[in-house]
């Protein structure tokens, strides 16, 4: 049975892991190389896709999105989509993809001629199951060694690790007060209840 425990306890936190490296923003510094649109019809990855633009019409399914191709500053090859976020989830609250599409466009350079930007994102890249990150915000920054320090991930971690804290303090505490006297009362009065029987028992 601790074994069992053990599994849950790490399954879960290996959930949350997840959720939160998938939704908490990121920072890549990238050169973009080229910006296009095209058609896209989510399937069985519609989970890694935004909900129809603002405006849109929800009920279809198909839609155009924006797509922005980058090379990374380790030369790595990555392709975000650009996608507004509306007041769904994760809540960035994003309602300008056409114009980050378009500073996106005009940030493009060559290998000859770099521009370097810092691109915040979230989400994963899949190639497998055409999954893209979602591009939130470009910005120019001096050279490939720039550096983001990712302040509103380390105030929202702050807070998460002081809720659970809390959390897991005023657990113990009920656990104490409440739940191990009754377990220790219900001990109690089976090894009582026990004990009759066996008295029981010698008498016949």
């Amino acid at each position: 049975m601790r074994y069992v425990k053990w599994v849950v306890i790490v399954l879960f936190w290996c959930v949350v892991a997840a959720f939160l490296h998938y939704t908490l923003p990121q920072h890549d510094i990238a050169r973009i190389t080229d910006t296009y649109e095209r058609r896209v019809d989510p399937g069985n990855n519609s989970l890694f896709w935004a909900g129809a633009s603002s405006g849109d019409n929800a009920a279809v399914t198909g839609r155009d999105v924006f797509f922005v191709q980058t090379r990374l500053a380790d030369d790595e090859v990555m392709v975000y989509r650009n996608e507004d976020t509306g007041w769904g989830w994760p809540p960035f609250f994003k309602f300008d993809t056409a114009n980050v599409q378009a500073e996106a466009a005009d940030l493009r350079s060559t290998s000859a001629a770099p521009e370097w930007v810092a691109i915040k994102h979230y989400g994963w890249r899949n190639e497998l199951f055409s999954i893209y990150p979602n591009l939130v915000k470009v910005t120019p920054v001096a050279g490939p060694d720039a550096r983001i320090i990712p302040w509103g991930n380390i105030i929202i971690l702050t807070l998460l690790v002081a809720v659970a804290w809390a959390i897991w303090v005023r657990w113990r505490r009920f656990r104490r007060a409440r739940i191990d006297p009754m377990l220790g009362d219900m001990g109690d009065n089976f090894d009582s209840a026990g004990g009759r029987l066996r008295s029981m028992f010698r008498r016949s």
